[in-house]
């Protein structure tokens, strides 16, 4: 349980500092004979930044809980 709450305060910290990411994917358009169209497609995804404290609240309490165990 200590290695969970771990990762989650992780996580969480780095929820607050990238509040998304982007990538790229390529999508071929047209393919006549010799000629090739692609098109580059930008994709982002965020979170919103309250979901990085509750990765870190969660996270404390999982580490929390795991002390009573041990």
């Amino acid at each position: 349980m200590r290695i969970a709450g771990i990762v989650l305060i992780v996580v969480g910290i780095l929820m607050f500092v990238f509040n998304g990411f982007n990538y790229q994917t390529e999508k071929r358009v047209a393919d006549i004979g010799p000629v090739k169209i692609d098109k580059t497609e930008n994709h982002s995804i965020g979170w919103p930044v309250y979901a990085g404290g509750i990765a870190v609240i969660a996270g404390i309490v999982v580490l929390v809980a795991g002390k009573g165990k041990d």
